[in-house]
């Protein structure tokens, strides 16, 4: 037979395994361009077109003036702001540091505008816009007066959102690993690693919050303190979803913690700038509870602290549950896969002894065939199992490379 005709079954074969691999590829190019179009709608739906919807400002004045004045900026507003009157600058001070208005107008002859910039300096910028031409059809310059400023490190405010994005990546991200490379490890012990590695991050990012990069001037403990739950709850959250979700993991915990999370943060506009549902989310998300959290105590004096803290709370109970309920249904398929394995142990045993009756010669030959058919059943087994677990690693791996960007 010549060689050429030996090597024939081969170009078919060769093709197929071609199609075989062109499939798996196809199948995982999936995921990024899911990335693709949940970042797309995320990030342009809710920073496209930000807008003042009710935002509350207050102008200071309680004659008629002063009533007037507010009444026909909240007519001319058309729903943009919600105008309120308040008693004296003093009160506008302490309404400003309490987030309860974002913007103060003192009209006069030399009017002013105060703002909280610590609060959102792209809010405190639509403030301005709102009651710079009121001041000039007064025919005076407006003056700006920042009455809760950032700190030095962090001139924009933008740091402590970044401090959020970098803790949130470093948690994530360690999910696909866990998952991945620990999935011979039981939930429990999965648990502990999650747990371990989110003091880790957080410890990272109060280095990035303080030392590093100077993003806050006080209460670097608490910050610290609330990256670690926030980071812990990312963690073990994920860790119990990869249980249920296995590859899609990764594309999961994206869309819960970085689509949703980031763009209902706060950190580059508040919600009085958003449509209703990233204004929505940032009633109750995880990243607005860290990040307002850290504003509130950083800048305004602990101002709705414990609300923030209680939401990061929360979202931990709600990642241990999902544990739980891992842990759970990795026992119950271990245990079907104990029983499965006993029942065909047991079938081995019986097939075993049904072929031991007979004369010695016979028993001889049975047991020369039996074992030589048990080596060719075998062979296929350890093949198939052999095989198994070379998939399993390579959806591992693959897995863990699929774990990237914002």
């Amino acid at each position: 037979m010549s060689s050429a005709h030996r090597a024939g079954p081969a170009g078919p074969a060769r093709r197929s395994g071609d199609a075989a691999a062109l499939r798996h590829v196809l199948a995982h190019l999936i995921t990024p361009l899911l990335m693709c179009v949940g970042m797309g709608f995320a990030y342009l739906g809710a920073f496209a077109h930000p807008a003042p919807h009710q935002l509350p400002v207050a102008v200071v004045g309680s004659g008629p003036s002063a009533q007037v004045l507010a009444q026909t900026i909240n007519d001319k507003s058309g729903g943009e702001l919600t105008v309120r009157t308040v008693a004296d600058r003093g009160e506008a001070v302490r309404q400003l540091k309490a987030q309860d208005v974002f913007g103060a107008y003192v009209a006069g002859a030399s009017p002013e505008l105060l703002v909280a910039t610590a609060g959102s300096d792209t809010t405190a910028s639509a403030v301005q816009k709102v009651f710079t031409p009121i001041a000039a059809g007064q025919g005076a310059p407006l003056k700006v007066t920042d009455v809760v400023p950032t700190s030095q490190g962090d001139p924009t405010g933008q740091g402590v959102f970044f401090l959020l994005v970098a803790v949130s990546i470093g948690s994530y991200a360690s999910v696909a690993v866990i998952g991945g490379a620990g999935a011979a490890l039981p939930v429990r012990l999965r648990a502990l690693l999650a747990a371990g590695l989110s003091l880790v991050v957080s410890v990272i990012g109060a280095l990035f919050a303080g030392p590093v990069f100077h993003l806050v001037d006080r209460g670097l403990w608490g910050v610290w303190g609330m990256a670690w739950i926030y980071s812990a709850g990312i963690l073990l959250l994920g860790t119990g979803l990869h249980v249920f979700l296995k590859r899609w993991t990764t594309l999961g915990v994206m869309a819960l913690f970085v689509m949703l999370n980031f763009t209902s943060s706060g950190g580059v506009f508040r919600p009085e700038l958003q449509n209703g549902f990233f204004a929505a989310l940032h009633a109750f998300w995880n990243g607005a509870g860290f990040l307002e959290g850290t504003r509130g105590l950083v800048y305004f004096d602990g101002t709705g602290l414990g609300g923030h803290v209680w939401t990061l709370a929360l979202w931990l109970v709600a990642a241990l549950a999902v544990l739980g309920a891992a842990g759970a249904v990795e026992s119950r398929r271990a245990g079907a896969a104990s029983a499965v394995s006993a029942s065909g142990g047991s079938a081995s045993v019986g097939a075993a002894s049904a072929g031991s009756v007979g004369s010695a010669s016979a028993g001889s030959a049975g047991a020369g065939a039996g074992s030589s058919a048990g080596a060719v059943e075998g062979a296929p087994e350890q093949v198939r199992e052999r095989a198994e677990g070379a998939r399993e690693q390579r959806e591992e791996e693959e897995e863990m490379e699929e774990a990237v960007g914002v």
